[in-house]
């Protein structure tokens, strides 16, 4: 999906529908969903497409977030900091004001949903017990707090989703004949005439850093605050700096070819489509059609799922924002650098270590 079903959904993966009745969906989710892939990697010190919580001490507790100086103790991990927004986001899990005492908590201040959350989890007796097993500091189920079961989701996603063994790996380490020969072409490309590389660099291929590429705007978008017009602002939103609009932070590579669709509204459906936008993202932001979004069905949000195209001062700012030089490459060359990003799949990528368990302690769906 394009943008994910969040709270109000009905069902789990691929079935997940976006709902009916009082308890649909209101909102989509503004961005598309991160990938997992190596996020646990000690280089990584930025997350969100915004960047709007990252390793730093503003706030003297270790990170620079949305909770400020209200952000839990004890978070070890850029990780585990992140595993607890979701929880607080109106349109991804907490709800809508009213209905349940996480979001009204929230709306209060954002620290205080997470307490109400804990104690959901440790009071499921299985839970409680594992918890006591896992951390040295819980003796009992009573002790335990956000901040454990945050750091347990980071320690879960930093080993289910660390992937090292691409034929690009391969060829790092010395195997010389690991990679194809349009792979290889490809990535001789990738770092010198396509100059991919100036932003796609270090171990995950991302300088974490943020440029405007002129994506297509649909959805509701994420603005500044009081900001009510539908559009994504991106970075600006977090740095109030301006010159940051419409720019967005630079994805991982990794695996990139298992993560469509792409983008930080996921506007293109094929990796072929975001890489030819990269070389022309005039012309391609030109010739790019709505069919390409893939939407959760909701005609009750139809009406509004494209209305920033007809604003016609916000469309000529989008467009004028571009942070990329236009490329010319033959279509051989084209084809060469989607083999080579293909060559950055892991050969143990679709096998997970723990893999999706049987069932879960509370009881819900797994799928």
């Amino acid at each position: 999906m394009s943008l994910g079903i969040g709270e109000g959904g009905v069902g789990v993966g691929p079935d997940r529908t976006a709902g009916a009745g009082d308890h649909a969906i209101r909102k989509r989710v503004p961005r598309n969903a991160p990938a997992l892939w190596n996020l646990g990697h000690r280089s990584v010190h930025t997350m969100f497409h915004d960047g709007r919580l990252e390793i730093g001490d503003h706030y003297e507790n270790g990170f620079n977030s949305p909770a400020q100086e209200w952000l839990p103790d004890g978070l070890n991990s850029l990780l585990a900091a992140q595993a607890i927004f979701p929880m607080t986001a109106q349109f991804e899990m907490a709800g809508n004001v009213g209905e349940n005492d996480v979001t009204g908590a929230v709306a209060d201040r954002i620290d205080l949903g997470w307490p109400i959350v804990a104690k959901r989890v440790r009071t499921i007796p299985d839970y409680g017990q594992m918890f006591v097993e896992a951390f040295d500091d819980v003796d009992v189920s009573e002790d335990v707090t956000i901040t454990h079961i945050a750091n347990a989701i980071a320690a879960f996603i930093g080993r289910e989703w660390t992937n090292h063994d691409s034929p690009f790996d391969a060829y790092l380490a010395g195997d010389n004949n690991a990679l194809a020969p349009a792979q290889y072409r490809g990535m001789e490309l990738f770092y010198g005439e396509a100059g991919c590389a100036t932003c796609h660099s270090g171990p995950l291929m991302t300088d974490q850093l943020f440029h405007a590429l002129a994506l297509p705007q649909f959805g509701p978008g994420r603005a500044r605050l009081h900001d009510p017009t539908p559009r994504d602002v991106g970075r600006v939103g977090e740095s109030d700096r301006i010159e940051d609009a419409y720019r967005f932070r630079t994805p991982s590579l990794r695996n990139v070819a298992l993560t469509a669709p792409y983008g930080h509204n996921g506007a293109y459906p094929t990796l072929e489509g975001i890489v030819r936008h990269h070389l022309d993202p005039q012309q391609s932001l030109a010739s790019w059609s709505r069919d390409m979004a893939k939407l959760p069905e909701a005609p009750w949000l139809k009406a509004i799922d494209f209305v920033i195209q007809s604003d016609r001062l916000e469309v000529a700012r989008h467009a004028a924002k571009i942070d990329i030089e236009p490329k010319s490459l033959s279509e051989d060359q084209i084809a060469d650098i989607l083999e080579f990003l293909n060559a950055l799949t892991g050969e143990t990528a679709l096998t997970r270590p723990l893999g999706r368990p049987d069932t879960v302690p509370s009881g819900l769906s797994v799928d």
